[in-house]
């Protein structure tokens, strides 16, 4: 299973319930990567999505508490152990998890790929994403070159878990 995240440098992933910074980049990557797969998130998550809705082209996986929530679209599940189950039913590689905090935490210890997009700047963030680089259990297996955004630096990482 796969993680796919921007964080800023103290890995710092949003505010408020919205994205730090929307690079047009980050998001065509986000899209490339995910279209057609499979995407793994809160509740939260896809209630910050543009009128609510799940994103199109992918199997979207909705995980809340609230066991009367209906996400038109996509399948609720509610809790980690029931979205484990959900994504059995499709190849590990085309699973993302999405986010947002709390769902990443959980979801970590099952994923094998972190596709990060890693922000050279510091932000004022409220939630936050583990951070890979003080984790034994991951490493760096591909860097692309530092991209600028106006004057915004980043680049694309992919961590991967060792074997």
């Amino acid at each position: 299973m796969n993680v796919i995240v921007a964080a800023d440098k103290n890995w710092g992933i949003g505010k408020d319930n919205k994205l730090l910074v929307s690079i047009p980049a980050d998001m065509k990557m986000f899209r490339e990567e995910t279209s057609g797969k499979v995407v793994v998130m809160g509740r939260k998550t896809l209630e910050s999505f543009p009128n609510g809705l799940p994103l199109k082209n992918r199997t979207n996986i909705v995980i809340t508490k609230n066991k009367d929530y209906d996400a038109k679209g996509a399948i609720v599940v509610h809790s980690i152990e029931e979205a484990l189950e959900e994504v059995k039913k499709y190849p590990s590689e085309d699973v993302y998890c999405i986010g947002g905090d709390s769902i990443y935490t959980q979801m970590l210890p099952y994923c094998d790929v972190a596709h990060v997009t890693k922000i050279d700047f510091v932000y004022e963030a409220d939630s936050h994403f583990p951070d890979l680089d003080e984790d034994e259990e991951w490493e760096i297996t591909a860097e692309s070159d530092e991209q600028t955004y106006f004057d915004l630096e980043y680049q694309f990482v992919k961590y991967e878990r060792k074997k």
